[in-house]
């Protein structure tokens, strides 16, 4: 069988840890908070913010990209070409070589991803 090796290549991400959220679990209004710096980043750099109720109930499509909140939880959903994706404390949202965003599990991100030189850590 043939195998093959990752190319080299160097892509954005940042580690979502929580910070920001409300007593009740959602988000705050709280402009510097991690997870709100985290939700904009997404936001610019994608088709933006979007309402996530009708694609979570399989009524609307979900959007190629963009980023919600669960109004169920308050959890961060990140809209993909394959759907939405949750994002768990402790996981790293990647964006890729194509500016699509991601989140990616710690071990996995550990085990592909290194620090490029020059790169914040």
């Amino acid at each position: 069988m043939p195998q093959f090796r990752k190319k080299p290549v160097e892509i954005e991400a940042r580690q979502f840890l929580g910070g920001g959220a409300g007593p009740d679990g959602g988000p705050t209004p709280d402009s510097t908070s991690p997870t709100h710096a985290i939700f904009r980043w997404i936001e610019r750099n994608t088709l933006g913010a979007f309402d996530p109720s009708y694609a979570m109930v399989g009524v609307e499509p979900w959007p190629e990209s963009g980023v919600a909140i669960d109004p169920r939880d308050g959890r961060m959903i990140i809209a993909t070409l394959e759907g939405g994706h949750w994002v768990t404390l402790g996981d790293w949202i990647i964006r890729g070589v194509h500016g699509e965003f991601y989140p990616c599990k710690p071990d996995i991100f550990e085990a592909t991803y290194e620090p490029a030189d020059g790169g914040d850590e």
